[in-house]
């Protein structure tokens, strides 16, 4: 009996810090959970999401290019983030005066995670010389409703009727509109500076959910992330006990079991 209690122990010790590793890199921030590809630990998670996530004050940051934004939820099960921006409009206030983040990241970024395509972006107080009115009226303007969401519903907001439509649009004469509501994938980067913006509102849809009108939008960013490839590599991982981390590098893919690393599984080790 106690032949076997010892022979046991050695497999109980490794077991326990295995596990005791694991929770090191799931962990969370508030009431959500930072699980792999993300992580708040170096070394933890997906390399293509290093240095993307940020807890400070129980309140979690997720940090791109543009600027900084607070996560209001991580849906792993359909693989999306939704983030909320303090300077972007919503049906009850209008934010001029460029001081919104819009969205953009890094090219390297660009294959893990962009805007959902039920996202719509509804630039507002755009100049003639904006980017997105060149050739007009000449060209089609990009501006388009997106899962049934646009502009001349959003008009009817009541943010609207403190700043009103000519307010807004009244520098630039009679031409752009004071609102364009864009899909991200139709011009890849909403940068409010570039494209001579003076503010923004992001909504998105839940299908198959209807909504009434624009006071029951959601608003905020829905980004869907991608860890690219079939990641056989983290499966294989897990299966076997460990956690997916990647190496000092940045780049390289580790899988860490306990007091070790391996560069395949734990059983290989």
């Amino acid at each position: 009996m106690s032949k076997l209690f010892f022979a046991a122990l050695p497999l109980f010790i490794l077991s326990t810090l295995a596990d005791a590793y694991v929770n090191n890199c799931r962990s969370y921030c508030g009431n959500i959970t930072i699980d792999y590809p993300f992580a708040l630990r170096q070394g933890c998670g997906h390399p293509g999401f290093r240095d993307l996530l940020f807890c400070v004050n129980d309140v979690l940051m997720f940090h791109i290019s543009s600027g900084s934004y607070r996560v209001l939820e991580i849906d792993y099960a359909f693989q999306s983030l939704t983030l909320h921006d303090p300077h972007m409009s919503t049906c009850d206030t209008i934010v001029l005066g460029s001081k919104g983040n819009g969205f953009a990241v890094d090219h390297w970024r660009a294959p893990y995670f962009n805007p959902t395509a039920d996202n719509v972006f509804m630039l507002i107080g755009c100049s003639a010389q904006s980017p997105l009115f060149q050739g007009f009226p000449g060209q089609h303007l990009p501006c388009r409703n997106v899962s049934g969401m646009g502009c001349e519903e959003y008009y009817g907001c009541p943010a609207w009727s403190l700043v009103g439509r000519k307010g807004v649009g009244k520098m630039f004469g009679s031409g752009p509109p004071e609102c364009c509501a864009v899909a991200f994938e139709s011009i890849k980067v909403i940068n409010l500076t570039k494209l001579q913006c003076e503010g923004y509102s992001s909504a998105y849809s839940l299908a198959p959910l209807q909504n009434d009108g624009p006071s029951e939008w959601s608003y905020g960013i829905r980004v869907k992330y991608s860890v690219q490839g079939n990641d056989e590599f983290c499966r294989a991982c897990e299966a076997t006990g460990g956690t997916c981390g990647y190496g000092s590098d940045g780049v390289r893919q580790l899988c860490m079991c306990g007091n070790l690393n391996s560069t395949s599984n734990c059983d290989s080790g």
